[in-house]
């Protein structure tokens, strides 16, 4: 393995944490309707199969406050519900025949402020998971100087490297937060 090589995987281990700090962002409510908060439920539908909510119906927000489900198999209807009520959402969904409302009500400023020390807490467990990719990283360079694989000098650099993309993706992660924080906190 090359630095090359200790490079391309921590700044790969850092996409796939920024990608995945904006999936678990995109599931906080923020009072306006969004398919994102419910697509990747888990539905027990058919004899016990485990599905996505996004493979058994299709997700509308036809107004701002309101999202709406079609099932594409009306026997989906009840086990999509009782998913809904299940989940940590907090929602209540009415079924109006094959179709599912979801109307999602003003949060409340205390709502709004626990919401926001969710999201940071989700952001600093983030920016801990970069810092343990570039922790990786620094051990594997180190581990090469010591084998004689690399020199000194290509090491130092590498790591300087490093600790560049690290401060780049935990950017990333701040401006992704103060983002969230601003969505979250208009009214």
């Amino acid at each position: 393995m090359t630095t090359d090589d200790i490079l391309l995987e921590a700044e790969e281990a850092m996409i796939k944490t920024i990608e995945r700090l904006s999936q678990e962002f995109s599931s906080v409510r923020t009072g306006k309707a969004s398919p994102a908060l419910v697509e990747n439920l888990s539905v027990e539908a058919y004899e016990g199969t485990v599905m996505k909510l996004k493979e058994l119906a299709g997700l509308s927000t036809p107004e701002p406050r309101l999202l709406v489900i079609q099932p594409w198999d009306a026997a989906a209807v009840e086990p999509i519900r009782k998913a809904l009520e299940a989940s940590p959402l907090g929602i209540t969904p009415r079924v109006d025949g094959k179709l599912i409302r979801i109307p999602f009500p003003e949060l409340s400023q205390e709502r709004r402020e626990e919401l926001v020390k969710a999201i940071r807490k989700m952001a600093e467990e983030r920016r801990i998971a970069i810092r343990h990719s570039r922790r990786d990283a620094m051990e594997q360079i180190k581990k090469l100087q010591k084998d004689g694989k690399v020199a000194e000098d290509s090491a130092e650099v590498a790591e300087k490297e490093v600790q560049k993309l690290t401060d780049q993706y935990i950017t990333q992660v701040d401006k992704h937060l103060e983002h969230k924080e601003k969505e979250l906190m208009k009214i």
